[in-house]
C-alpha cells in the first residue's frame, strides 16, 4: 500500500495493513490463482493453495497478536489481479429475507449488564476484602497501611505482627495482597500489555467465567510465592546466621507490597475508567515496579542494619540472594 500498477505490476509480494480492532467478529478471506505464501508481521504463517479460499477469524488474530492492526503480506505470482482479499461476515445462502412490519416496534441488541465487566466486579471484591480486614483487625490494618511505619528504620521487634509471621492475621493480609496482585495482572492483560513476552500466560476466552478462574488461579500462585518467600528467608537467614532479622524482613515485604500494589491498582483503575482513549505502554507499568523494588531493597538494608550489627558482606550477600536475584530473573522473563 499504496499499489500503483505501472510501478508494482511485476512485484511478487503485496502487503497491506489490516485493522483488527475495528473489525472484531468478522473474518479475513483471501484467495490466489496460483500457489503462494501468507506472511503476518513479516513471519511466514501458511502456504496458500491456488483457487482455494483461506478464512481467518479476526477475533483469533486479535487474541494472538494483541495489536490493533497487523501487517499482512501475500507472496506469489506478480501483480494484483491474481490475489483477492476481503473482510466479511459469513451468511447462509439459504437465508430467507426478513420482512419488517410497520408496528412501531424496533429490535435492538440487548444491553449487556455492567456486572459482566470483570474489572468492576474485581474492584468490588477487593473493596469487600479490605473492609473485612479493617473490621476483623483494625489495629493490624492501620499498621500494614501506615506509610510512616513503613519508612521508620527502627522496627518494633516485639510487635505481634512481626513475631508471628505465619499467624492467621498475617496470612489473611498476605492473601489479600495476592488478590491485589492477581487483579493487577488481569487488568494489565486486558489492556493488551503482555505480562510475559511469550504471550503464553493463561491463554483463553475473554469471558467472565474464564476471567474469574484466571483471577483465583493467579491469586493462588501469588499467595504460594509469598509463603515461599518466607521459607527462602528462613533458609538464607539460617545459612548467614541472621535468624533475628527474618521476621522483620518479611513484615516489611508485606507492608511495602500492600501499600504499593494497592495504590498502583487504584491509580490505574481511576485512569482507565475516566480516560477511555488512553494508550497504555509497557514501560509505564514496568518503570514503577523497578523503582519500587529498588527503593524497597534500600529500605530493607537500613532496617536490617538497625536491628543488629551485621557485616556488610554478609548483609549484601543475603539481600542479593533473596531480593535482587529474583528481581533480575523476573525482569529477564518480562522483557
Amino acid at each position: 500500500m499504496p499499489y500503483i500498477n505501472e510501478l508494482h505490476a511485476d512485484q511478487t509480494a503485496l502487503s497491506v495493513y489490516v485493522d483488527l480492532e475495528s473489525n472484531r467478529h468478522y473474518s479475513l478471506v483471501m484467495s490466489t490463482r496460483q500457489d503462494g505464501f501468507l506472511f503476518i508481521n513479516a513471519a511466514l504463517k501458511r502456504k496458500l493453495q491456488a483457487d482455494q479460499w483461506q478464512v481467518l477469524s479476526i477475533d483469533s488474530l486479535y487474541r494472538v497478536y494483541r495489536q490493533p492492526e497487523i501487517f499482512l503480506t501475500i507472496y506469489g505470482a506478480p501483480g494484483l489481479d491474481n490475489k483477492q482479499l476481503f473482510i466479511g461476515y459469513p451468511k447462509s445462502a439459504t437465508q430467507k429475507p426478513v420482512v419488517l412490519n410497520d408496528n412501531n416496534l424496533s429490535v435492538r441488541p440487548r444491553v449487556r449488564t455492567i456486572y459482566d465487566n470483570f474489572l468492576s466486579l474485581g474492584l468490588l471484591f477487593l473493596l469487600a476484602t479490605h473492609a473485612f480486614l479493617f473490621s476483623f483487625n483494625s489495629r493490624a490494618f492501620y499498621r500494614f497501611y501506615s506509610l510512616r511505619d513503613l519508612v521508620s528504620i527502627r522496627s518494633q521487634d516485639d510487635s505481634f505482627l512481626i513475631n508471628r509471621p505465619l499467624s492467621s492475621t498475617n496470612t489473611l493480609f498476605a492473601l489479600n495482597l495476592s488478590f491485589v496482585i492477581a487483579y493487577l495482572i488481569v487488568f494489565v492483560q486486558s489492556r493488551n500489555l503482555d505480562v510475559f513476552a511469550s504471550r503464553a500466560l493463561l491463554p483463553g476466552e475473554q469471558q467472565l467465567g474464564w476471567l474469574v478462574g484466571e483471577f483465583f488461579l493467579l491469586s493462588g500462585v501469588a499467595f504460594l510465592s509469598l509463603i515461599g518467600k518466607y521459607v527462602a528467608l528462613e533458609i538464607m537467614g539460617g545459612l548467614y546466621k541472621l535468624q533475628e532479622v527474618v521476621n522483620v524482613h518479611y513484615f516489611k515485604i508485606l507492608q511495602s507490597s500492600l501499600l504499593f500494589f494497592t495504590t498502583l491498582t487504584l491509580l490505574l483503575a481511576i485512569i482507565a475508567y475516566n480516560t477511555s482513549a488512553t494508550t497504555w505502554a509497557q514501560n509505564a507499568i514496568l518503570l514503577p515496579l523497578i523503582v519500587f523494588y529498588a527503593a524497597r531493597l534500600a529500605l530493607l538494608y537500613f532496617v536490617i542494619r538497625s536491628v543488629d550489627p551485621i557485616k556488610n558482606l554478609y548483609l549484601f550477600s543475603y539481600l542479593c540472594i533473596v531480593e535482587l536475584i529474583p528481581l533480575i530473573i523476573g525482569l529477564r522473563f518480562a522483557l
